[in-house]
């Protein structure tokens, strides 16, 4: 029977595909439905805890990041071909259209682009979203913008992701302008980071590129070149990051590992078995429930979107909307387009809410549990790491205007005091000269407090990390990364 509508689904599923990527889940439902069912036997009754949507698989967030035309949306609609999620004649479709345009080897980013901007410029603005499952997980993969006025969009990917997947062209000259200073691949790769993406899967893309033909010495040179990038990124290269070389556009090393007449001394593992095998992540269902708000919308009532960072929500609980503090029920809960009656964490849902009005809700806004509410501050204390300032502003200190992005809040803010600075080899705080001014250069470590302009919802780093880090923004472009290490509670707010 799974075969059965393994079979069907794509049929049915073609329809779907055409409507914006944003919507895009085809479930084959006939099998999700019989693996609950068998679930249910198994739990003797299950006593009404798990019903047939309930899926126990694990589901990660995967965003793709790299440089303008590194192929990040051409490999995500190869996926999704791979995986079964499109069938050839909706790719027949896109292949033609594409060469209508002169773009042929834009057609599977068709899959992920789904407006005619996009199309037309071969740049994904939005985050597009679509999903893949293989027998082990559940992806839904988001594909961020990698050119430079997007950004913003970027953070909104991320700071969804549980794991980065950034993208590199393997293409002469092209690997080189993503990484120069004020390329793509840097910014993007720091941001990942700091956005708490901390497994990194380097694809390295067009190796089947003339200029390369899957040599090695190429592949050594942006291996050498990249890790050190990364390690200043904070990432660990030796545990959590690997190297996969691929070409998008013939798909291959993405779902069958390369051929040995291909590639003769890639030895490691296909990009959907690394993924497979990545370590599970920790989240804790049975923490109190955490949701920052992404996107609201009117659809019979009030639903919000958004990733579920912490806990486990039921249909028919009761949460609080903060910093409001008003009072919300749950009324009916989706998971990627299917209604579900419960959702662990890491789940990114839709949910329809009583109680509140669509205008009184914005992103950033956090849903959570009526006995642990989310902490309301308008101050926080942080450990703040400086990249890069603008060359005008080239001195960080007191008085500093810029923007923060926290999960999903945005917001203007100011420093209001440098407490200290921090050795960055012994990580203790540098000793201060008597009367010496107290300010911060490009690549700085240091304790520093922070106003902002509105009241915003946030935690402290150790107790949730998705809700306790933060980036700084400087007329577009990123000057610091910091995490939440204390934070004042705001008085006004109407708390208990």
């Amino acid at each position: 029977a799974a075969a059965a509508a393994e079979e069907e689904a794509p049929a049915a599923a073609v329809e779907k595909v055409t409507a914006k990527v944003a919507k895009v889940a085809i479930e084959d439902d006939e099998e999700d439905d019989e693996a609950g069912a068998a679930k249910l036997d198994a739990a003797g009754g299950g006593a009404g805890e798990e019903d047939a949507s309930f899926d126990a698989r694990e589901h990660l967030n995967l965003v793709f990041i790299g440089h303008v035309d590194a192929g990040k949306s051409t490999i995500g609609g190869q996926i999704l071909y791979l995986a079964g999620m499109v069938d050839s004649r909706t790719i027949e479709k896109y292949e033609k259209e594409a060469k209508e345009k002169n773009r042929e080897s834009w057609y599977m980013a068709y899959i992920m682009d789904t407006n005619e901007e996009e199309r037309a410029k071969g740049k994904t603005v939005e985050v597009g979203r679509a999903h893949f499952e293989t027998e082990k997980k559940r992806y839904t993969v988001l594909d961020a913008p990698g050119h430079k006025n997007y950004v913003p969009n970027m953070i909104a990917g991320a700071a969804q992701a549980d794991v980065g997947i950034l993208v590199i062209a393997a293409r002469k000259g092209e690997f080189e302008t993503g990484f120069e200073r004020g390329g793509q691949t840097r910014e993007h790769a720091q941001l990942a980071k700091t956005l708490g993406v901390t497994k990194l899967i380097v694809l390295v893309n067009k190796m089947d590129d003339p200029t390369v033909e899957w040599s090695k010495e190429r592949w050594d040179e942006i291996n050498t070149k990249t890790t050190p990038f990364l390690k200043s990124c904070g990432y660990n290269t030796k545990k959590d990051v690997q190297y996969i070389p691929i070409s998008g556009l013939f798909g291959t090393n993405l779902k069958d590992r390369v051929k040995p007449e291909v590639c003769p001394w890639y030895e490691g593992k296909s990009f959907f078995d690394t993924l497979d095998d990545l370590d599970p992540v920790e989240r804790n269902p049975d923490a109190p429930f955490r949701m920052p708000v992404l996107d609201k919308f009117r659809d019979m009532g009030t639903i919000v979107m958004g990733k579920t960072e912490a806990g486990t929500v039921s249909k028919g609980d009761k949460l609080i909307v903060m910093p409001n503090n008003q009072a919300v029920k749950v009324v009916t809960l989706y998971r990627d387009d299917i209604e579900v009656t419960k959702v662990l964490p890491g789940e990114n849902i839709r949910l329809r809410l009583s109680g509140i009005e669509e205008e009184e809700l914005t992103s950033g806004f956090v849903l959570c549990s009526p006995s642990a509410p989310v902490h309301v501050t308008q101050e926080i204390e942080c450990q703040l790491a400086i990249l890069e300032l603008l060359e005008h502003k080239a001195i960080f200190t007191a008085g500093y205007k810029a923007v923060i992005h926290i999960h999903a809040v945005t917001e203007e803010c100011e420093v209001i005091k440098i407490v200290h600075e921090i050795d960055g080899k012994t990580r203790l705080p540098k000793e201060k000269k008597k009367g010496a001014a107290q300010f911060l250069k490009s690549g700085s470590l240091a304790v520093v407090r922070i106003k902002t302009a509105g009241i915003i919802c946030c935690e402290k780093f150790s107790d949730y990390p998705q809700l306790g880090r933060f980036t700084l923004r400087d007329e577009g472009k990123t000057v610091a990364i910091g995490k939440v290490l204390k934070l004042k509670p705001y008085t006004g707010a109407n708390q208990d």
